[in-house]
């Protein structure tokens, strides 16, 4: 009977913590690209590499990764940060430089759309380079 009560007791604390409101103490977000460095231009079958800038807001930002997406010979790119929500956030302000290699893979030109955040109707707003491939 007593290794019953204490199964019982301890399935109803596994259970409960399973159930209790574990919500996640972080968030992603986006970050605007201060800066871009790109090529002049590409080479066919090369690779070349591209740089970026950003900016971390305090000590609660920290770099996750690049977004990069493929629109036909656009590409969309922007960086992702993971957010401490925990914390007590150092209000220390730092730039980070970001490179990436681009594999070049097609004979059109490359246009780069690096976001910049977004405008006063919370439309996306782009910088954008063409960069010819020879």
């Amino acid at each position: 009977m007593l290794k019953k009560i204490i199964v019982l007791c301890l399935l109803t604390v596994f259970v409960s913590s399973c159930l209790s409101d574990n919500e996640p103490n972080y968030t992603y977000q986006f970050l605007p690209i201060d800066e871009a460095i790109v090529p002049a231009s590409f080479t066919f079958g090369q690779k070349d590499t591209i740089a970026i800038k950003y900016t971390l807001q305090n000590s609660c930002y920290s770099f996750d990764n690049l977004y990069y997406e493929y629109q036909d010979t656009a590409r969309v790119v922007a960086v992702r940060a993971f957010v401490s929500l925990d914390e007590a956030c150092a209000e220390i302000i730092s730039q980070k430089e970001y490179k990436f290699e681009v594999n070049v893979t097609q004979e059109e030109d490359y246009i780069f759309k690096f976001w910049k955040g977004k405008d006063s109707n919370e439309e996306n707003i782009f910088e954008e380079f063409i960069v010819p491939v020879n």
